[in-house]
């Protein structure tokens, strides 16, 4: 998860693991050449899952509707064809994660329930998303990077 914008107001951010078996193409086709006709569309989160939501690379940071960090940010509104020249990569998202005031706070101090580690610039455009949970928690190193090698379901161990 790239928690994208933390204010009073609340966070919003997207799943960055989880491509889905549908290209961009066919789900977005203006949204295409961001990323290529190839892309795969990834599942951003429970909220509006309907609506494209784009995080990109930008050359200029003034292009970014929202900076999440360093050259990173969201597309917002419609998206100019000429904006696709200032982009060095970008990933297409079906819906975001999003929490109400307070609550994203609430369940980082729950014990257990997140693991944070700052984002690198290739953490959202990695290309293999499936296997950034456990590159990340090797990056933390110490007792997490014992979780990295954990199966999903550790009754088939």
């Amino acid at each position: 998860m790239l928690i994208a914008d933390h204010d009073e107001d609340g966070a919003l951010g997207v799943i960055l693991n989880r491509p889905l078996p549908v290209a961009v193409q066919q789900a977005a086709p203006p949204l295409a050449p961001l990323v290529g006709a190839d892309a795969s569309l990834f599942q951003g989160g429970p909220v509006q899952p309907q609506a494209a939501v784009v995080l990109a690379e930008f050359e200029r940071i003034e292009d970014a509707g929202l900076l999440a960090f360093d050259s990173i940010g969201f597309l917002l509104g419609e998206v100019e064809a000429e904006l696709a020249d200032r982009v060095r990569r970008a990933r297409v998202f079906a819906g975001y994660a999003g929490w109400a005031p307070g609550q994203l706070e609430v369940e980082v101090a729950e014990e257990g329930a997140w693991i944070v580690e700052p984002a690198l610039p290739t953490d959202p455009f990695t290309e293999e998303p499936e296997g950034m949970w456990a590159a990340v928690l090797r990056r933390k190193g110490g007792r997490y990077a014992i979780l990295a090698a954990m199966p999903r379901d550790p009754s088939l161990n």
